[in-house]
């Protein structure tokens, strides 16, 4: 393994602790020296990563840092194309945009070696099935989840029948044909998933819903294999 690999290494470890991880851990997980771990973190440090703590208390990393222009390996560079490329495909207009400027932000940080392999990838997203139609922007859908929103909606079901819904939003999947907002309903008291072409109108709310968006994306996975209904 070359040190820069071995750095990123470091760093995407780091990502996974909240907390203060201790250096002996650190190095273990590696499979490096705690000296070695010593002197890569305080070769991160020196490259602008907000690592704190010391030998003895542990280190966290501090949010925010960006990644140096190191180090995406083939394999990487190729998933981050395919998927930057399926989302401006099949996502909604402003998803799709953010994704080609994602990609392109990336592709101008990187080494000239990386990038050829960014611009010449030959993975190849087919063509999307003919999508259901939206009458909502999915972008306040999106903004709504982001900040723990309440939302209305008008809600037709498959039978064609309209209902006034109160929901959380937490979640929003896409597949080929249809996205599907995941909730909590007040009116029915569980978790519902929504087909975004079928909701007439979205209104949000000032208020906030009063659990964690985290929180219900965790109990709708522990409840997915008892409750997976559509309305």
């Amino acid at each position: 393994m070359s040190r820069s690999e071995r750095l990123l290494d470091l760093l995407q470890l780091l990502r996974r602790y909240r907390r203060p991880v201790s250096g002996r851990a650190l190095a273990a997980e590696l499979g490096i020296s705690i000296r070695t771990l010593y002197r890569d973190i305080a070769t991160l440090q020196g490259q602008g990563a907000d690592i704190e703590g010391e030998p003895g208390l542990g280190y966290v990393l501090r949010p925010g840092f960006m990644l140096p222009p190191l180090m995406f390996s083939e394999d990487e560079i190729e998933a981050l194309v395919l998927g930057s490329r399926w989302v401006a495909d099949r996502g909604d207009r402003r998803l799709g945009e953010a994704a080609r400027n994602a990609l392109a932000k990336i592709g101008a940080v990187l080494p000239p070696d990386l990038r050829g392999n960014l611009e010449t990838a030959a993975l190849l997203v087919g063509p999307a099935a003919a999508a259901a139609r939206e009458t909502v922007e999915l972008g306040a859908i999106r903004k709504a989840i982001r900040a723990e929103r309440r939302v209305v909606i008008v809600y037709r079901d498959g039978e064609g029948r309209e209902s006034e819904r109160t929901i959380w939003p937490f979640a929003l999947s896409y597949f080929d044909r249809v996205r599907i907002v995941l909730g909590w309903c007040e009116l029915r008291a569980a978790f519902r998933h929504f087909r975004t072409d079928r909701i007439g109108s979205l209104t949000t709310l000032g208020s906030r819903y009063p659990r964690r968006r985290q929180a219900l994306l965790r109990e709708w996975r522990a409840d997915q294999g008892i409750t997976r209904s559509f309305d």
